[in-house]
């Protein structure tokens, strides 16, 4: 079959097209005809050499597909189905493995490359702004990065569920685009203070990619009892925080990884998933927005396209 390979740690013409050997699945796994990846920002981090697969994962970069199974040792899926799929890897070819478990069926009113847009950034979202952050209807979060494809799919997620949304995004129109998504506030962080635009203690649950010095910052506009999730670390793994500023207000510091978790963790993930956010996506209240799309052959192109940081929503390869 014909992949991806990151061919040595760098820049992004470093991603190679190249033949490899269709994988097989193992028990409980399914094998996928991939229609569509998407581009997530973990693969340029793995394909800089910071980000390694966990052991026994295929070394070809990808974390979700959309696609048709073609074999299935699986109870719970069968040869047909149309799928998308959460991955540990094994995105960027045109065939993968995936657990049954992190496998969801393609909703009706979607296309293949929306499909192959969703399970990463739904199972984030979920397990972050509504699992550990445990945002609720009626409540505000706060999301920073609200044009990416972690934040346009909180956006409409958080709105779905019932509860306010704040973003930031970088420049005016991405804002516009967070509102137009269903934001109810969205500040240019270029141009304006989100503390002093918010206020100090205005929101519930910040889910945070950014790090560094947003942290502090952060926990200012947190109400009492806020929590703040962290997803990433874009401009930093360290801080300095007031301790007894979460002391007063009885913060809670979370966050997590999804890559390294077994495989009954995510597949647990799923199920709610299925029960509580796969209904919104099927009425269209969900909608995975796309901003480009690029043959397999051009990953470097689309990984170009992401580090460029023009883009509102996802990056997507189109394999088949």
């Amino acid at each position: 079959m014909k992949a991806i390979e990151i061919s040595e740690f760098g820049s992004a013409d470093v991603l190679t097209l190249t033949e490899r050997p269709q994988p097989a699945p193992k028990d409980g796994e399914v094998l996928i005809k991939v229609h569509a990846a998407g581009i997530n920002r973990p693969d340029i981090v793995q394909r800089l050499g910071k980000y390694p697969p966990p052991p026994g994962v295929t070394d070809i970069p990808g974390l979700e597909v959309a696609g048709e199974i073609v074999e299935s040792l699986s109870e719970q899926w069968q040869k047909g189905d149309k799928i998308c799929a959460l991955l540990a890897g094994g995105g960027y070819a045109e065939y993968a493995t995936a657990p049954g478990g992190q496998c969801l069926p393609v909703p009706d009113n979607l296309d293949m490359a929306q499909a192959a847009a969703l399970p990463e950034t739904i199972f984030t979202v979920w397990n972050n702004l509504f699992k550990r952050g445990a945002l609720k209807a009626g409540q505000v979060a706060l999301i920073h990065g609200g044009s990416s494809g972690i934040g346009t799919t909180a956006i409409q997620m958080a709105e779905a569920m019932g509860a306010k949304v704040a973003v930031t995004a970088g420049s005016d129109k991405k804002c516009a685009s967070c509102r137009d998504l269903g934001a109810d506030t969205a500040i240019n962080y270029k141009t304006q203070d989100f503390v002093e635009e918010l206020g100090e203690n205005s929101i519930d649950v910040v889910l945070d990619m950014i790090g560094g010095d947003y942290v502090p910052r952060n926990l200012k506009v947190l109400k009492t009892d806020g929590r703040h999730v962290s997803i990433a670390f874009m401009t930093g793994a360290k801080t300095e925080i007031n301790i007894p500023m979460v002391m007063q207000k009885r913060l809670i510091l979370t966050g997590s990884t999804l890559r390294p978790r077994p495989v009954e963790e995510k597949e647990a993930l799923r199920d709610e998933i299925l029960e509580h956010v796969w209904p919104h996506v099927e009425k269209g209240r969900v909608v995975p927005v796309i901003y480009k799309s690029f043959p397999l052959g051009q990953a470097a192109e689309a990984h170009l396209a992401l580090e460029g940081g023009e883009h509102v929503g996802k990056i997507i390869l189109q394999i088949t």
